[in-house]
């Protein structure tokens, strides 16, 4: 790799990392009088703990603007620098997961990494969308269908024979299973809640 191509991809890292860690959900739910919704629920900053606070239409807005922040991060890379659009599609979900202002404690990537797909090919987001929403209306449990569309991703691409973007979604995959380690001890255990519990 030249020592150009080195600075693209560090450059369009953090572009992606920082447009990732705007913590929509605590910034909205804030303007909303709603306070901090890090003391609601699962203390996540992501749009299913922010639907706990009883506002559907919040919810939907940060569930929209992190799939958002996802999707321009992709396509701002692939406009202004060459093959780094998989680079930012990490450092997008990096930073909604890890933002720095928050201590490292951010969401679960679940609806960044929708945006991500989309402006990585609209395939793959086709994919990630079915899964979602499909799971989603099958089980009602939200962390099983995010993680199973996260997982989809990555499987969609392989079969698009998206090779490039292939290692990006599978590492942003990874990262939504570690994070939720816990529903999965809860999925394991027939404890995980269902859309609209205490926990997410």
């Amino acid at each position: 790799m030249e020592k150009g191509e080195l600075v693209d991809w560090l450059v369009a890292l953090l572009v992606g990392y920082a447009l990732g860690s705007i913590p929509f959900g605590l910034l909205l739910a804030m303007a909303a009088g709603k306070g901090d919704i890090r003391q609601v629920g699962s203390g996540n900053i992501g749009a299913t703990n922010v639907l706990r606070t009883g506002s559907k239409g919040l919810a939907a807005a940060v569930l929209l603007l992190d799939a958002g922040k996802g999707f321009l991060a992709v396509w701002l890379a692939a406009r202004l620098w060459t093959n780094v659009a998989d680079v930012a599609a990490l450092g997008v979900v990096l930073g909604h997961c890890f933002p720095a202002w928050l201590k490292f404690k951010g969401g679960k990537g679940v609806a960044t990494t929708a945006g991500v797909c989309f402006a990585l090919g609209w395939p793959i987001g086709l994919a990630y969308a079915i899964v979602w929403i499909g799971m989603l209306a099958i089980t009602r449990i939200s962390s099983l269908s995010g993680m199973s569309a996260a997982v989809a991703a990555p499987v969609a691409a392989i079969v698009l024979e998206q090779w490039m973007v292939v290692p990006a979604l599978v590492a942003i995959a990874a990262i939504v299973l570690v994070l939720h380690r816990e529903n999965i001890g809860r999925l394991r255990a027939g404890t995980e809640p269902k859309l609209g519990g205490k926990k997410e």
